[in-house]
């Protein structure tokens, strides 16, 4: 059973940091495109950022371009999301997903599996 887990969540003032890992039990993992992707109450669930397979390839949604970072360690089976200059607005539960593909997709109906989402806080 694949298997996608979240860490790093949490609370976090104004401004701050927070990295988010996401560890996949999926083999070899640079054939997988990963991403986050986040859902705020009463929204519905929208791209953060996604990465290649290989990791050569990112893109943002604009709402957090400049601030959010993605990147992986393939060895490690680990997508990472690093987020910086966090804004109230940036407070959801965030999600990792990997897919079938090295390619990356910005649409989340593309992506295979899902992690259970973990919650940031931006309080201001």
């Amino acid at each position: 059973q694949v298997q996608l887990a979240e860490s790093g969540g949490g609370s976090v003032q104004t401004g701050g940091a927070m990295k988010l890992s996401c560890v996949a039990s999926l083999e070899p993992f640079s054939n997988y495109a990963a991403g986050w992707f986040r859902q705020a109450p009463g929204m519905d669930r929208a791209l953060v950022g996604v990465i290649s397979g290989p990791g050569g390839g990112t893109y943002y949604a604009d709402s957090v371009r400049g601030r959010f970072s993605i990147s992986r360690d393939n060895a490690k089976n680990t997508v990472y999301l690093q987020m910086n200059d966090l804004k109230p607005e940036d407070t959801a539960v965030y999600y990792c997903a990997a897919r079938s593909s090295m390619m990356m997709h910005m649409d989340a109906r593309e992506f295979d599996y899902w992690g259970r989402g973990i919650r940031v806080t931006v309080s201001s």
